[in-house]
């Protein structure tokens, strides 16, 4: 008999992180296959231990776009520790990451690999920066206060990490310090590593289902350890330059 062939290995993995969003999870899952037909990718959504039947009718869709594969964590891990699952698993050697909760527009995002592609071999990350953000003004300011600090003690260059939509190098994100909520100093560790990173904007929508994960409260609290250990980070950090073999 046969042996069924290997899929190929795809270009790249676009990593969607979900939580109780069985409302926005369909849809989302249709749009990526949409916008980035006619590439070699994969789609990998990471159900992180949901509520609700968002892993079933996620599971439910793979007949219907077979570049989706779906895992799902035992527990609740958050945000970050699911990208990581999804990063941990893909194929390809371009990452893209979105929110599951339908606000990243999927359009954007060839956009963004593309622009990673054309630019040099240290460029290792393109963020997404939202224009006309459709959040509660609370958040907003929130977000435009914590972003001004941030990039004031980081010199991280980014205006807008909480922006979920990026690309960026499989290979430069594995050699960075993982911990709870590095989803929000990508552009900083990389960085430190010695990488480029650029911006370009990109759309955000309403939230038509499901509610945020969320509060400013909540957040700021975890900001404040996270912006002390990141900066530790970095003050430990030394480049070697250019590496020679002889």
């Amino acid at each position: 008999m046969a042996k069924t062939p290997a899929p190929p290995i795809p270009d790249i993995s676009v990593i969607v992180p979900v939580f109780d969003e069985e409302g926005a999870a369909p849809g989302l899952a249709r749009e990526i296959a949409t916008a980035f037909k006619g590439r070699n990718y994969e789609v990998i959504f990471v159900d992180d231990h949901s509520r609700d039947d968002t892993l079933g009718v996620l599971a439910g869709l793979k007949p219907e776009i077979p570049e989706l594969r779906v895992l799902g964590h035992q527990a609740n891990a958050g945000q970050s520790r699911a990208i990581r699952t999804g990063i941990l698993a893909a194929r390809g050697a371009i990452i893209v990451t979105l929110d599951g909760d339908g606000q990243n527009d999927p359009a954007d995002g060839p956009g963004l690999v593309d622009t990673l592609l054309a630019g040099p071999p240290d460029l290792a990350l393109v963020g997404g920066e939202r224009v006309k953000r459709q959040d509660s003004q609370a958040k907003k300011m929130a977000s435009r206060f914590g972003n001004g600090v941030r990039r004031r003690l980081l010199n991280d260059t980014a205006n807008d990490t909480g922006c979920g939509l990026k690309a960026f190098r499989r290979e430069a994100f594995l050699r960075l310090p993982y911990f709870d909520h590095i989803h929000r100093y990508i552009p900083a560790l990389m960085i430190r590593e010695g990488y480029q990173v650029q911006f370009r904007p990109v759309h955000h929508r309403h939230r038509e289902t499901g509610q945020s994960k969320y509060n400013n409260l909540g957040r700021l609290w975890a900001s404040l350890s996270d912006l002390a250990g990141v900066i530790w980070l970095q003050s430990r950090a030394r480049q070697p330059g250019q590496i020679t073999e002889v």
